[in-house]
């Protein structure tokens, strides 16, 4: 789906698959240092191929995935990605992440890529998704906190939330501030 970031610029959000394993390392690679660290926990360079082969281990149901490509871009650069992934087959909660490019973060992608796995996991007969983060990211707390999500506790250096996912997506639908959001919503239709 066609949508644009909060400056105008055009993006699309699609599915993730196996084909996307250049263009995953070569994000990756294009992360900061400390960015790496708030999303991986680890400050590796060059994730290892467990990390990359997991990431890109996408069927639609026990994981779901989708990425953001930069439309405008000659080489079409991967932006950003959103993951959720069950840990068993009757689950109806998932484990969620995000990733942004940090030359794409502050521009509502993280918001575009989580509006899209929400309505893709209720699809899926998931309700909720546990986020698990380090206790000094900020930005992402501030969106699962945005979005409803409810701490369900913290450990030596992270904090955990549970994201009820009707209640996500209603936040999202109350939004005004992401201009490409509508178009992610309207994608799935009158979804909630």
């Amino acid at each position: 789906m066609h949508t644009v970031l909060n400056n105008g610029m055009p993006v699309c959000i699609r599915t993730v698959n196996a084909d996307d394993e250049a263009r995953m390392r070569d994000g990756i690679a294009q992360m900061s240092e400390r960015s790496r660290y708030l999303r991986f926990f680890s400050g590796f360079v060059t994730p290892p191929d467990r990390v990359i082969d997991s990431l890109l281990d996408v069927d639609g149901d026990m994981h779901i995935a989708w990425g953001a490509i930069l439309t405008d871009h000659p080489e079409k650069l991967a932006i950003g990605a959103v993951h959720a992934i069950r840990s068993g087959q009757d689950d109806d909660h998932a484990e969620f992440s995000v990733a942004v490019l940090d030359d794409y973060q502050g521009l509502g992608l993280s918001r575009l890529l989580t509006a899209t796995l929400l309505i893709n996991c209720r699809l899926a007969g998931m309700e909720t998704l546990d986020v698990q983060t380090l206790s000094e990211n900020r930005a992402a707390i501030s969106l699962v906190k945005s979005l409803g999500g409810q701490r369900s506790g913290t450990q030596s250096v992270t904090s955990d939330f549970q994201l009820d996912i009707k209640t996500a997506i209603a936040a999202l639908h109350d939004e005004k501030d992401t201009p490409g959001l509508a178009r992610v919503l309207a994608a799935f239709g009158n979804f909630d």
